[in-house]
């Protein structure tokens, strides 16, 4: 566990490096762990070493790991593709929602979010590249959408996500960055906080176009020590 707690130090180090680079305040962007594949033993080492936000792509995993971790103030977040039937766990047991992409799942999480609970924080994910093989509302349709969502009372729109296409070059990292950011900017809907975006690769990028939630995995975790499940969630 040595390990995890140093590679936590590294990336949190590196957030306030960047942080500093783009001359944001320091705490502006926070850590979220990516911790699908891993135990909930390395997700309460990590709580040990301070880390409160966790995110997880797997729905059955996630909900073994929230049981085994009951006795801790963890932040979850679903990170994950979202099935319609799948959505009651998720508007029961988690705190943000970053996946939404479409009105139905948003009216789901809704309807099936308890009365006792805050609001759902929840993020649209937008599919910035154009790429068949991922999720998001296309940037033409996000506006129709983001005012539907924010209508809706048991759910609180914080925001947008994105996973962009993987690339070396910092410049071409910025500028899918950046785009989210516009896209943001351009939904002129004050309550909107939130840019999740950034991972392990590109994090840098990521809050110098003004991310607040970089989603950190292998940096901190290191590569898989199991092949991801082959079905989602």
């Amino acid at each position: 566990m040595q390990e995890l707690e140093g590679n936590l130090q590294a990336v949190r180090q590196r957030i306030r490096a960047a942080e500093g680079a783009a001359a944001r305040p320091e705490g502006s962007v926070r850590l979220l762990a990516v911790s699908k594949t891993y135990p909930a033993d390395t997700l309460r080492a990590a709580y040990g070493f301070g880390q409160r936000e966790f995110g997880e792509n797997y729905l059955q995993e996630a909900m073994e790991k929230q049981d085994g971790l009951a006795d801790l103030d963890i932040v979850w977040h679903f990170i994950g593709p979202i099935q319609s039937n799948k959505t009651r766990p998720l508007a029961e047991r988690f705190d943000w929602v970053h996946g939404v992409d479409r009105l139905k799942i948003a009216q789901r999480l809704n309807d099936q979010r308890p009365e006792g609970m805050a609001p759902l924080n929840v993020c649209i994910q937008v599919n910035i590249g154009g790429e068949a093989s991922k999720s998001g509302v296309a940037p033409a349709d996000l506006a129709g959408l983001a005012h539907a969502v924010a209508l809706l009372p048991r759910l609180r729109l914080r925001g947008l996500m994105a996973i962009p296409a993987p690339s070396g070059d910092p410049m071409r990292q910025r500028e899918a960055c950046r785009r989210l950011r516009e896209l943001l900017e351009g939904l002129a809907m004050a309550e909107l906080d939130t840019l999740s975006m950034g991972m392990s690769d590109d994090l840098e990028a990521a809050v110098a176009e003004g991310a607040t939630i970089v989603r950190i995995g292998t940096a901190i975790f290191g590569r898989r020590s199991r092949p991801e499940p082959s079905l989602r969630p």
